[in-house]
């Protein structure tokens, strides 16, 4: 088993349903949304169920293995994060492109506001989202 379906370990009971879901996210390399996964997992002919999917997608992202931003019709859509570490990305509302950006200062303003409120335990959500190169030259 790779380190990365190892991930499936961090929320559970390993299944071969959870390891379809997580290699599909993977394989991916983007942002996708859940039914869209789950079409791609059913086209292979995995018998995957679709609330399977939304779970083990909920369970990534607690465990902090995947990221979530919104899409322009209110949906979520899911990407493997490999590390641990928190990341923001630059989506393009057109195409769905994304690219990770430097988040530092972001980081360093909600560190600094959880500071000062005496609030702990503080999580914090950016979404930047704009039109890719190729999509404005369109």
């Amino acid at each position: 088993m790779s380190a990365q379906t190892d991930d499936l370990d961090l929320f559970g009971r390993r299944t071969a349903q959870r390891t379809s879901v997580l290699r599909a996210l993977i394989d991916n390399g983007g942002f996708v949304g859940a039914r869209t996964l789950y079409n791609a997992l059913e086209a292979r002919g995995s018998a995957v169920g679709l609330n399977t999917v939304y779970r083990t997608l909920a369970a990534l992202v607690e465990a902090g293995r995947a990221d979530v931003v919104h899409d322009g019709d209110g949906g979520r859509l899911f990407r493997y994060r490999p590390s641990t570490e928190h990341q923001h990305y630059l989506l393009c509302r057109a195409c769905g492109l994304s690219a990770p950006v430097d988040s530092d200062a972001v980081e360093t303003w909600a560190e600094h506001v959880a500071r000062s409120s005496g609030f702990a335990e503080v999580e914090h959500t950016v979404e930047l989202t704009g039109l890719c190169p190729q999509c404005r030259g369109s």
